[in-house]
């Protein structure tokens, strides 16, 4: 990705297959110096990589299967000497044809690990924890390799604590809004309702009721502004039903590489797999509406290779918001 850097933990785990490589090429092992000036990085923290890596232990119901993690390095000392603390040896060995095929490969990508990420900062805001606010820390150093003490607020969260309070006094509140699902921003007067946490971050179901008794969902990361004001609000009869109304579901049903998978969690409520195979997995989706372009931007998010079984009238909800998106910034540019 141009112009943002990889995360730590993403750059330090990528870079073991081409040290897996060059062992692969000396089988009498190299030198930990000549290998860091090979792949650019300090030795001590090429070190630190390889027995992370060599250390590692199988799970432990892979242990209860009798499963077993085959020899792969070996650290040797100056001479060829084996007998030798992994931490003081100065040549390393790989001892295995297929190293990398031991990287597992089952590791949380960085997608994976900043929605876990953002969902526990948004946590900590309601209710804050020193033993989650550490674990948010380690979360931080594994993504950007610094921790920033205790976790700040982003800033698509700002809005909750003005709407919990609004909510709580049953207040009115003015906010300026970037609308979801169509262009442009608008100003309007809500009454917060309910706050609920997705994997997409905070949302606040808000009235008053349309005539149809319909009430509105708005993202905290499209509102730029939000003003708490005298005017309270009553809770309308029939509220539950309106709810739960709000946040009913359609089942969709789709194909998606694995690779994009994340995309589903993102835009969906529910996700249940129905078929997986080495190349891409079929699932059925919770979405909300609007559903042609919920399902529009989940195709657009999740690239080449997905698309729609059903329902077949949504099969084409990618390539018509694309062109719309296309006019919007055409008109704008």
């Amino acid at each position: 990705m141009t112009g943002k850097s990889t995360p730590k933990y993403a750059a330090r785990f990528g870079r073991l297959p081409a040290v897996f490589e060059l062992l692969l090429a000396h089988p009498d092992g190299v030198p930990l110096a000549t290998l860091a000036e090979e792949v650019g990085v300090p030795a001590e923290e090429l070190r630190e990589d390889l027995l992370a890596f060599y250390t590692a232990d199988p799970l432990e119901n892979d242990r209860m299967l009798g499963l077993w993690r085959p020899p792969v390095l070996e650290f040797l000392g100056p001479d060829g000497d084996a007998d030798i603390e992994p931490g003081e040896a100065e040549v390393i060995r790989a001892v295995n044809d297929r190293p990398t095929e031991e990287l597992g490969v089952e590791y949380v990508d960085a997608s994976e690990l900043a929605l876990v990420h953002t969902a526990a900062v948004a946590l900590h805001d309601v209710e804050p924890d020193e033993d989650l606010a550490a674990a948010i820390d380690v979360l931080t150093e594994t993504m950007v390799g610094a921790t920033g003490g205790q976790p700040e607020r982003p800033a698509w969260n700002e809005p909750l604590r003005p709407l919990q309070e609004a909510q709580r006094h049953r207040r009115a509140v003015r906010i300026v809004y970037s609308r979801t699902w169509q262009h442009g921003v608008s100003t309007r007067v809500i009454h917060p309702y309910r706050l609920v946490q997705t994997r997409r971050g905070w949302e606040v179901d808000a009235g008053p009721p349309d005539s149809a008794g319909r009430l509105r969902t708005f993202l905290l990361s499209g509102i730029r502004d939000v003003e708490s004001l005298e005017q309270t609000f009553e809770l309308p009869d029939g509220l539950a039903a309106m709810l739960d109304a709000q946040r009913a579901t359609s089942p969709v049903r789709m194909v998606l590489p694995h690779g994009s998978r994340w995309a589903a969690d993102m835009y969906a409520e529910t996700v249940t797999v129905l078929r997986a195979d080495e190349d891409d997995v079929e699932v059925e989706l919770g979405l909300l509406p609007p559903l042609a372009d919920r399902v529009g931007m989940l195709l657009l998010a999740a690239g080449a290779g997905a698309f729609v079984l059903d329902p077949p009238d949504l099969a084409n909800a990618g390539a018509v918001l694309a062109e719309e998106l296309l006019v919007h910034h055409a008109i704008r540019s």
